[in-house]
C-alpha cells in the first residue's frame, strides 16, 4: 500500500479525480481524521472537510508509479 495527500479544493478537481481513478481496478481510500471513504465515491468525497489536504492509500503494488503519475496533479507534498 501506498500513502500520498492530495488536494481536492474544488468541485471541477474532485469531478476529474474520480474520473481518472475509476479508470484502475485497483481500491482506493481517502482518510480524512476518523472517517475513511472509498475514493470513487463522489458523494463520500462530497462528504469530507475539502479544506485541507486528504490522505489518499494506494492499495496496489503493480502499478503505483502508473498511478502516481496520473494523480500527480492533485498530489501536495
Amino acid at each position: 500500500m501506498k500513502t500520498v495527500h492530495i488536494s481536492l479544493n474544488s468541485i471541477d478537481k474532485v469531478k476529474a479525480f474520480v474520473n481518472e481513478i475509476t479508470k484502475f481496478d485497483n481500491d482506493f481510500d481517502l482518510v480524512s481524521g476518523r472517517y475513511v471513504i472509498d475514493a470513487k465515491s463522489i458523494m463520500g468525497i462530497f462528504s469530507l472537510d475539502l479544506s485541507k489536504p486528504i490522505e489518499l492509500n494506494i492499495h496496489s503494488e503493480n502499478n503505483a508509479d502508473e498511478i502516481l503519475t496520473v494523480l500527480s496533479p492533485y498530489i501536495v507534498d
